[in-house]
């Protein structure tokens, strides 16, 4: 009985369309395509370490020539959330937003115009020193959540196939 159940139960999920995103390893599809992005630079802090983890995700900087081009705009926020009795904050929030552009090098279209973003929380204490330390710790969290939105989001782009234009 269990080995019917079980035979049922798999002919039902071939039967779903659900199929792995990296099928191929790194020969696959997404995975030669997420190695053909390039990532210009993004200024400032926030996009320095955003650029990196992106590089880092995406596999770029190969001897594959760059097919993708991704464009991002990033908006870095602190502000003070919590504020006592005597008017100092007791707590922050850090947001780090990205409008960013999958671009096709050889002819310009855009294949995809999304935004991905993320928040933290961060206590103020007495030294300085430790919510300055908090805040940075917040950031390099934030781009790396940042990242992974992104590269999952092209991933899926990448997966679609060419016939699909931006969203």
């Amino acid at each position: 009985m269990r080995a019917i159940f079980a035979s049922l139960a798999l002919l039902g999920l071939s039967a779903c369309g659900l199929q792995p995103m990296y099928a191929g390893g790194g020969n696959g599809a997404v995975a030669q395509g997420l190695a053909a992005v390039e990532v210009p630079a993004i200024p400032g802090r926030a996009g320095w370490l955003v650029r990196n983890e992106l590089v880092d995700r995406l596999g770029a900087g190969g001897n594959a020539p760059a097919r993708y081009r991704l464009d991002v705009r990033l908006d870095d926020q602190l502000e003070g959330l919590g504020v006592l009795g005597d008017d100092t904050v007791s707590r922050e929030r850090r947001t780090l937003r990205a409008r960013y552009q999958l671009v096709d090098v050889s002819n310009g279209e855009i294949l995809l115009d999304a935004t991905a973003g993320s928040d933290a929380g961060i206590d103020v204490v007495s030294s300085e020193y430790a919510v300055i330390a908090a805040e940075q710790t917040a950031l390099e969290n934030l781009s790396r959540e940042v990242a992974d939105r992104i590269v999952a989001r092209i991933a899926l782009r990448l997966r679609e196939g060419p016939a699909r234009v931006a969203e």
